[in-house]
């Protein structure tokens, strides 16, 4: 094989580099989201862990951005996520959205579109059976936005 062959079969050999997610940081809900937090569960503390948040990385609009949320429970009787508080760093409405779940439901997960004002840290907080509350985020950055407040 010589010339264009070669390069081709040569060219599909090599790695591609592949954009992952990072996980969440273990870093402190920006100044909004905790204000926010505390006004919903009190001076509760609030761990870092058990709670994925899956967003894109970029989101080339922030009218419906896929959003996926969820935790590491054994979902049993005695121990299971009773729910999880969504809240957002830049949008008119902090706390965006509220899920329930109970001790027979498979799996603590939901997936869902959320409407996004900005670039911005999305924050979960779920409440374990056992009154614990276990926490994770992540950041989106938006080719244009979407819910501007006009006030």
């Amino acid at each position: 094989m010589t010339g264009r062959r070669a390069l081709l079969v040569g060219a599909a050999a090599l790695p591609l580099p592949v954009l992952v997610r990072r996980p969440a940081r273990a870093a402190p809900p920006p100044a909004r989201i905790a204000a926010e937090v505390a006004a919903v569960f009190g001076a509760r503390p609030v761990r870092d862990g058990r709670v994925v948040v899956d967003l894109p990385v970029i989101a080339e609009s922030g009218n419906a951005v896929p959003m996926t949320i969820l935790v590491d429970s054994p979902m049993t009787p005695a121990d299971f996520c009773r729910v999880v508080h969504v809240f957002n760093e830049r949008n008119p409405q902090p706390h965006v959205a509220r899920f329930l779940f109970g001790p027979r439901m498979p799996r603590a997960e939901v997936s869902t579109r959320i409407r996004l004002a900005a670039a911005q840290t999305i924050y979960a907080v779920a409440e374990m059976s056992d009154g614990a509350l276990w926490a994770g985020q992540a950041d989106v950055t938006l080719g244009f936005a979407a819910c501007m407040d006009n006030g």
